[in-house]
């Protein structure tokens, strides 16, 4: 499964120029009006904005940020803290004031002793413009006329699981008629571009694997991409170049530092929009972390991951947050299906691999031992099947451990289980299409002694509602190989290609 072709990104190039090409600055997200506004300025790569959706801003200084937002994506994690994220979702039709431009966050000055007269506009570069401005108007008119453009024999949208099933659908059969992407290939021999597969990192390996492979949305020619891949692994760079227990990341920042000085010094694209266009991808805990050896792949570009901590700077105005999968064979047969509501007799379910991190240890403390109906165990009882337990519980409980992300909520949407997450920061995957409300429960940390009472406060028809609604959605969660239309390969795709949308690269005249 590991791909045929990897390289190793080693860099020593000198420091990419950012000389008055393109000014990224960012705006509150839309994800379905796709209000386009031009700036004043002579190049930029500008955020949409709308009055439909508000959204935080990104971090100026790399600190934490996407606190609370006000209207628009889904709000999680129920009695702790209001996350907003992008979202597929609209108000009702009724117009909306004209939404004034307010740049926020940073501004980078421009260089301009590096110009030397007028830049040749990039012909292709408008028409990328015009096509994703196109695709806005489109996605829009489907949201709020509820309507079909076309049947799909893959999907019919319908349905609570989705904030908008009619935009979420258009918004797909657009990305897959336009979305290009490029994967940068500098750099030998091959070492740091291949990500595990069969892991608890999957979703990091595969999709690095299935990228290489496509030949749908990969393109060769850079020029007719819309966003530009950065395909390093942090997982193999923790492996081969980080001294184990050094707790010292700087081989590894330093690396990326050096990659993006190679491609930002050989190619125009980086500079043009200032990162705004491009993405990396991780499944390593210190992900987010890596990404800070560069302050514009922090703050401007797009950082798909699974640690989707907004208490550490993940921004769901940019950022993507993906779906942890821990697989450890190709085939996932025994991980998938469960009985039916009425054969699941336990309440709720936990085990895990003893107190990690600090949410699990109050879930221990308030539970363990103590109620047949809310079962959780530090280790399971040897003989006893993991999976099984899960197939007979009605809910399976998901506590972050040190870091917000858990393999627990796949593996509970794969085997038929209601996901109740708890934890204060995370900003679930998908999000910006999902409702997670209507096939999952949120619990704050401070409500894990009250776990019970919420639980059966839900009465068994909204239970039976609930998991019919999960098992909809369970196919957006399964990496395919090869990939399959609406699968976590296209999932992961399509958030970023959302992304985006909410983009805009103005040239220099």
């Amino acid at each position: 499964m590991d791909s045929p072709r990897m390289l190793l990104f080693h860099g020593g190039g000198r420091g990419a120029k950012l000389a008055a090409v393109a000014v990224a600055v960012f705006l509150p997200l839309v994800l379905v009006s796709m209000v386009m506004l031009a700036v004043d300025s002579k190049s930029s790569a500008t955020w949409a904005s709308s009055s439909y959706i508000s959204l935080p801003p990104p971090p100026s200084d790399g600190g934490g940020g996407g606190g609370g937002g006000t209207s628009g994506g889904g709000e999680l994690n129920r009695g702790a803290q209001n996350i907003s994220v992008p979202s597929l979702a609209v108000d009702a039709p009724s117009p909306a004031p004209e939404p004034a431009i307010s740049p926020i966050g940073y501004n980078i000055e421009m260089d301009t002793t590096t110009l030397q007269g007028k830049a040749r506009r990039d012909v292709k570069l408008d028409k990328l413009e015009r096509d994703l401005a196109r695709a806005r108007a489109s996605i829009k008119e489907a949201a709020l006329n509820n309507e079909v453009q076309e049947q799909d024999k893959d999907y019919a949208p319908e349905g609570p699981s989705y904030l908008n099933a009619y935009a979420f659908h258009r918004s797909y059969l657009e990305m897959e008629k336009l979305f290009k992407v490029y994967v940068y290939e500098e750099g030998e021999p091959p070492l740091f571009h291949d990500g595990p597969c069969r892991s608890i990192y999957s979703s990091e390996g595969r999709f690095i694997n299935s990228m290489d492979m496509d030949s749908h949305f990969r393109t060769r020619d850079p020029s007719l991409a819309h966003v530009f891949f950065l395909p390093f692994s942090v997982v193999r760079m923790v492996k081969l170049i980080y001294k184990p227990n050094s707790y010292d990341l700087s081989p590894i920042t330093r690396t990326i530092s050096d990659y993006i000085n190679v491609i930002a010094d050989k190619y125009p694209y980086w500079n043009r929009s200032l990162g705004a266009d491009h993405f990396m991808l991780s499944c390593h805990d210190w992900g987010p972390a890596a990404s800070q050896a560069i302050p514009l792949l922090y703050n401007s570009s797009i950082r798909a991951l699974c640690n989707a901590n907004t208490s550490e700077g993940f921004n769901p105005a940019k950022d993507v947050s993906l779906p942890e999968i821990n697989l450890k064979t190709d085939d996932i047969s025994s991980m998938m299906g469960g009985p039916s509501a009425s054969r699941r007799p336990i309440l709720a379910f936990f085990a895990g691999g003893g107190d990690h991190g600090p949410v699990r240890p109050l879930l221990l403390k308030a539970w363990k031992g103590k109620d047949p109906d809310v079962q959780v165990h530090e280790y399971l009882p040897e003989g006893v099947s993991y999976y099984d337990m899960m197939r007979k519980s009605k809910f399976c409980l998901c506590p972050s451990g040190y870091e917000v992300a858990s393999p627990r909520i796949t593996e509970a949407i794969y085997l038929g289980c209601v996901p109740v997450t708890i934890n204060d920061h995370y900003v679930l995957p998908f999000s910006d299409v999902l409702n997670w409300k209507a096939f999952s429960v949120q619990v704050a940390v401070e409500d894990i002694p009250n776990i019970k009472t919420i639980l059966s406060s839900i009465s068994p028809r909204q239970y039976i509602r609930m998991k019919r609604r999960g098992e909809l959605v369970q196919r957006h969660f399964v990496l395919n190989s090869p990939p399959e239309r609406f699968d976590a390969f296209h999932m992961i795709l399509h958030s970023i290609w959302l992304r985006r949308l909410n983009i805009r690269i103005d040239q220099q005249d």
